[in-house]
């Protein structure tokens, strides 16, 4: 079933699958962001999400194909809903399962860096990302699957620990707020800073540019100026719900 999956989300650039026991993942997270309530006699969490640019590039591809669906609100995620449940719905037949989605947090409040980490898709940086070891920060998080049944993954990132071993720490000078220092990610600071008029880091996040790991793998000035966007936005409602 899992080779079935990974090689249908493949196919529109969902590069990365892993799994993790929803008993693992709860036993780490407040009660509030638990996932065994969401499916009864739930076992396992199957995390989706993609590392490069190639899920770009299908949804660019999928936008040039119908024009519409690049004037939506949430472009993207509502991509990523299509493809995610076309790929599900011949996998899992008739199993009883729950889709949960990070842009859906208000309503299926998931922890998706924890359930990431569990499932051994990476570790977080200083810069307060999942770091995977071969696409670096440039991965993202785009679903997971509960399904009634236990199911076994490769685990890449089992060992892996991006931040205390690196020497050259670029990301830390690459930042014009200095919100990045050995104690982590400093969010007001970046914030403040990205939420000036002139926002010199509204064309991407310098920092993640400048990480050692997964270069070759950067996203494409127009998908990092989509999500920087997206990210200024986010700070905005942060700093006003302080």
């Amino acid at each position: 079933m899992l080779t079935a999956l990974e090689n249908a989300l493949a196919a529109t650039g969902l590069n990365l699958v892993g799994v993790t026991a929803l008993r693992s993942y709860d036993a780490l997270v407040p009660r509030k962001h638990a996932l065994t309530p969401l499916l009864p006699g739930g076992e396992s969490a199957i995390v989706i999400g993609n590392g490069g640019t190639a899920f770009w590039d299908a949804f660019r591809a999928f936008c040039a194909r119908h024009p519409d669906a690049g004037r939506r609100p949430d472009p993207l995620d509502a991509f990523t809903q299509l493809v995610v449940e076309e790929a599900l719905r011949p996998v899992l037949g008739g199993m009883p399962s729950r889709i949960v989605y990070p842009f859906r947090f208000p309503d299926d409040p998931v922890s998706f860096v924890q359930l990431a980490e569990c499932a051994g898709l990476g570790r977080r940086s200083l810069l307060g990302l999942l770091v995977h070891p071969t696409f670096g920060p440039w991965i993202a998080l785009r679903a997971a699957v509960l399904v009634p049944v236990a199911i076994e993954a490769e685990r890449p990132a089992d060992g892996f620990d991006p931040c205390p071993t690196c020497v050259e720490r670029a990301c830390m000078p690459a930042c014009p707020a200095g919100a990045i220092a050995d104690r982590g990610w400093d969010i007001p600071r970046c914030a403040a800073h990205r939420l000036r008029d002139e926002d010199e880091c509204a064309a991407r996040c310098h920092a993640r540019f400048d990480c050692v790991i997964g270069r070759e793998h950067r996203h494409t000035p127009d998908e990092l100026a989509y999500h920087q966007y997206r990210a200024r936005a986010a700070l905005g409602e942060f700093v006003r719900g302080r």
